[in-house]
């Protein structure tokens, strides 16, 4: 065999086996998501046995039919499809952005250092999350329950939006973006927007106060009906832009000039990236406050386990960054049941170890 060939077949068994091993990460990670999701189901502060789930669903459909119910059982139902399941599928949606958001951000820096909570971004939302909290009605006149739907979503994408754009313009010159500056730039601005939001709970009144604490710290308590329908559509749409992104991201990771010379529209991919970006960041905060670290976590280990390219690791991003909530969201209704911990501060504590532990990694490679 000669040596054009045998190479050949080595690269040819090298695109199987990774071929492979995405196929049976995507079937991992499905049956994770499936698991979560069964787990956070039944477990909380009302205990709700796996094998019930179905009598649930039957007795739920039973009862609406002919308007009978076991007390126990209409309990049971009233928690699981009024409460714990929006909850559980608000995770799922959040999750899932967050996840991708941290893909496109890492593929956008070029370094898988990058991440909305650390660089600031999610602080830019939460900022403009709590303007709306204490002035919004001064601001826009509007009532209370478009302030909640509409406003404050809104007003979170823009100051993720602002953020995003704020923390691109500095840290990249010449198509080259230094994580150094990049990582300070963040610091700072999470230090601008952090002061603006205490001068903000300086002047607010008691009931202000605690919805302001409840965006700082994170927390998916306030998950219904009506959020999720809010939330589903933005997070569809940067979901649905996976597929048209993951050329480009492939394409970015050679550096802007290679993609430039491959014929991917550079300045489209990165502008739309920063829009998804801070539209996934805002929707977040809008809905449940700000919740760390997911966008760093997720996208990193998926990148060990699978490589880089990007049309496999946006979807398992989802996927795990979901799965990832979800489990998280679960562990923060039972561990201090009956209260309900905030789930930014398990995310943290999840992150900050891994954070550091990529720093370690890189062993004093990082460009100062």
């Amino acid at each position: 065999m000669s040596a054009e060939a045998a190479t050949a077949a080595q690269v040819r068994s090298f695109v199987a086996g990774r071929k492979r091993r995405t196929h049976l990460g995507f079937l991992i990670l499905a049956l994770v998501v499936i698991l979560s999701v069964v787990v956070a189901l039944t477990s909380g502060p009302i205990a709700i046995p796996p094998q019930r789930l179905w009598a649930l669903a039957r007795s739920t459909f039973d009862g609406q039919s002919s308007g009978q119910s076991s007390p126990g059982l209409a309990r049971d139902a009233l928690v699981l499809f009024n409460i714990r399941l929006p909850r559980i599928v608000l995770a799922l949606l959040l999750g899932a952005a967050l996840g991708v958001s941290g893909a496109l951000m890492q593929g956008l820096f070029r370094n898988p250092l990058a991440d909305p909570g650390i660089a600031g971004i999610s602080s830019g939302a939460a900022l403009a999350a709590a303007l709306m909290i204490v002035l919004g009605h001064h601001i826009t006149g509007v009532d209370a329950a478009l302030m909640q739907t509409v406003v404050m979503p809104l007003a979170a994408f823009l100051g993720g939006l602002i953020a995003t754009m704020f923390l691109y313009g500095i840290a990249t010159r010449e198509g080259q973006t230094s994580v150094a500056t990049m990582l300070l730039a963040g610091i700072a601005l999470a230090a601008l927007a952090m002061a603006c939001i205490g001068l903000l709970i300086f002047i607010s009144d008691d009931r202000q106060l605690r919805d302001i604490t409840f965006w700082t710290l994170g927390s998916l308590g306030g998950a219904n009906w009506q959020k999720v329908s809010v939330v589903a559509p933005m997070v569809t749409l940067l979901l649905g832009a996976m597929p048209f992104l993951a050329r480009g991201m492939n394409a970015l990771s050679m550096g802007g000039a290679a993609a430039f010379h491959l014929g991917v529209p550079v300045q489209i991919i990165k502008t739309v990236c920063i829009v998804l970006v801070a539209l996934a960041v805002g929707v977040s905060v809008a809905a449940a406050g700000t919740i760390g670290f997911v966008g760093i976590v997720v996208p990193h280990l998926l990148r060990l386990a699978i490589g880089a390219d990007y049309r496999a690791l946006l979807p398992m991003s989802a996927m795990a960054g979901a799965a990832l909530l979800v489990i998280a969201d679960a562990i923060a209704r039972t561990i201090v049941a009956p209260a309900d911990l905030p789930i930014g501060i398990l995310t943290a504590l999840i992150g900050g170890p891994f954070f550091l532990w990529l720093l370690l990694r890189r062993n004093r490679n990082i460009d100062l």
